[in-house]
C-alpha cells in the first residue's frame, strides 16, 4: 500500500479531485499558504498496482513533473472504499505485484551512489577481494561483495531503457565500465604490491589456489549465476522488496572475477587473466539482457504513448544486440566447458586403463595407490601434460616395464603426447 502526497497547481483544484473521485479514491486535502503556485496539498492511499495508472492520469489533467509527489509506503489503510480499489488493480499477474513506474525510476537514482563513493567503493571491494582470493577465503570474498556498489549502475540501464529515461541510461553504462576497469586495475596493482613485497610467496602458482583456479576457467554454468542475479535484481527492485542479497549476488559474479583477472595480470600471466575477463564481461551482459527481459515482461513502460512506438524498438535492439554479444561470449566459456570434460573423461579412461594392466597376472603383487593427471598453465584451455601413477608393490621389487606399457595405453586417449611418471611404494604386510 502506497500514501501519495500531492501538490495542487493554481487552477487544477477542482479537476484533480474530480479525477480521484471518479476513482472512488478517498483522499484529504489541506490548504496551501507557502504563497507559492500551489493551492493544496491532497493525500490518498492507493493500493501498489494503482499508482502507476492513477498518477498517469492525474499528469494527463495537467499535473507535470514540477509538482511535487510523494509516494511512501502505508502500512495500514482502514477503509471500505479502499477495499474496492485493491479488488479493482489486484490481481494474480506479475503486474499486480510490481511497484509504480515512477518509484522503479526514484528506487533506480537511489541505488546509484554519486561517482566517488561509487569508485572509491568498487576499488575498496575489489582489494578486498583479491586479499580473499590470495589467501584462498571464501569469507573474505564474500565480504568483499557485501561492500561492492554494483546493484544500481547494474539494473540502472536496463531500467532507462524501458522507461526512456536515456540519462540514466548513459550513466549506468558509464559507471560499469569504469567500474569494471577500476576494480580490475585495483586488483592489479594491489596484487603486485603483494607479490613484490613477499606477502605472499612470489613463486606462488595461481592454479595451486581453489578460489582463484576456479575462475581462470569458467564455465557456462557461470552465465546461468548472472542471469540468475539480474532476473532476481530486477525483481527485488520492482516488487519494492529489499535488495541488500541480491546485490551480493551481483556483485559475486562481476567482482571476484575481477580480482582473479587483476591477480593473473599482476603475476606477469596475461592469457590467464582471458578466462577470468571474458567472465567478467559475459557476467556483466547478462544482468543487463535479463534485467532489460524482466523488466519488460513485467510490464515497464514509458509514460507518454506516443514514445511507445520508438522505446519498442529500442528495447529490440538492445535486447538483439546483448543477445548476440553474451552468445559470442557463451561459445567461449562452452568451449571450456567442453575442455574440461575432454579432461575428465581422459582421467577417467587413463585410470582405468592403468588399472586394467595392474590386474593383470604378472603385476598380481602391485596395487595403485594414487592417480593424478597434471594439466598445464595455458588458461582457460588447459590439456593434461603428464600423469602420475603411485603403485605400492613388495619392498625390493619394481617392474620397469610398467612405464612403457602404462605410457602407451595412457596416450591412447589422448591428442598430444602426455608424460608418465611412475612412482613405487614399498608396501609390507603382516598377518
Amino acid at each position: 500500500m502506497r500514501l501519495v502526497q500531492l501538490t495542487v497547481p493554481t487552477g487544477k483544484r477542482e479537476t484533480i479531485l474530480d479525477t480521484l473521485n471518479d476513482r472512488g479514491i478517498d483522499y484529504v486535502l489541506t490548504d496551501e499558504d507557502s504563497k507559492r503556485e500551489y493551492t493544496a496539498v491532497v493525500y490518498f492511499p492507493l493500493p501498489d498496482p494503482a499508482v502507476e495508472p492513477v498518477l498517469d492520469e492525474l499528469q494527463d489533467v495537467g499535473v507535470d513533473e514540477d509538482a511535487y509527489t510523494v509516494v511512501v509506503d502505508a502500512e495500514t489503510v482502514v477503509s471500505r472504499r479502499f477495499q474496492g480499489l485493491r479488488d479493482e488493480y489486484e490481481s494474480d499477474d506479475v503486474e499486480s505485484d510490481r511497484i509504480s513506474r515512477q518509484e522503479l525510476q526514484a528506487e533506480a537514482d537511489e541505488l546509484t551512489p554519486t561517482f566517488p563513493v561509487y569508485a572509491v567503493m568498487t576499488i575498496i571491494s575489489a582489494v578486498v577481494a583479491t586479499a580473499g582470493l590470495l589467501l584462498d577465503s571464501p569469507a573474505v570474498v564474500v565480504g568483499s561483495m557485501v561492500i561492492a556498489p554494483l546493484i544500481g549502475p547494474a539494473l540502472g540501464a536496463s531500467v532507462g531503457t524501458v522507461i526512456d529515461d536515456e540519462e540514466m541510461f548513459v550513466e549506468s553504462i558509464t559507471f560499469q565500465i569504469i567500474g569494471v576497469v577500476l576494480a580490475i586495475a585495483a586488483a592489479a596493482v594491489f596484487a603486485l604490491v603483494v607479490r613484490m613485497t613477499n606477502i605472499v610467496p612470489p613463486n606462488l602458482v595461481l592454479s595451486s589456489v581453489g578460489e582463484i583456479a576456479e575462475r581462470l576457467a569458467p564455465d557456462l554454468l557461470s552465465l546461468a549465476i548472472a542471469l540468475g542475479a539480474g532476473v532476481a535484481g530486477v525483481v527485488s527492485i520492482a516488487t519494492g522488496t529489499s535488495v541488500a542479497l541480491v546485490g551480493v549476488m551481483i556483485a559475486a559474479a562481476l567482482i571476484p572475477p575481477a580480482g582473479v583477472a587483476g591477480i593473473a595480470i599482476a603475476w606477469g600471466q596475461p592469457t590467464s587473466a582471458i578466462g577470468a575477463t571474458v567472465l567478467v564481461l559475459v557476467n556483466l551482459l547478462s544482468v543487463n539482457l535479463a534485467g532489460l527481459l524482466t523488466l519488460w515482461y513485467a510490464g515497464y513502460r514509458p509514460e507518454s504513448l506516443f514514445e511507445l512506438g520508438e522505446t519498442e524498438q529500442r528495447v529490440r535492439k538492445r535486447i538483439l544486440g546483448l543477445v548476440v554479444i553474451v552468445l559470442v561470449f557463451a561459445v567461449f566459456l562452452g568451449g571450456i566447458t567442453y575442455s574440461t570434460y575432454e579432461v575428465g573423461t581422459f582421467e577417467q579412461d587413463a585410470r582405468e586403463e592403468v588399472e586394467d594392466v595392474l590386474a593383470q597376472e604378472q603385476y598380481e603383487d602391485y596395487q595403485l595407490l594414487e592417480f593424478e593427471v597434471v594439466l598445464d598453465n595455458d588458461y582457460p584451455f588447459r590439456n593434461p601434460q603428464r600423469v602420475i601413477v603411485t603403485i605400492g608393490g613388495p619392498p625390493g621389487e619394481s617392474a620397469p616395464e610398467l612405464l612403457d606399457v602404462i605410457h602407451e595405453r595412457v596416450n591412447r586417449h589422448a591428442d598430444a603426447t602426455v608424460g608418465v611418471e611412475i612412482r613405487y611404494v614399498e608396501v609390507v604386510e603382516r598377518g
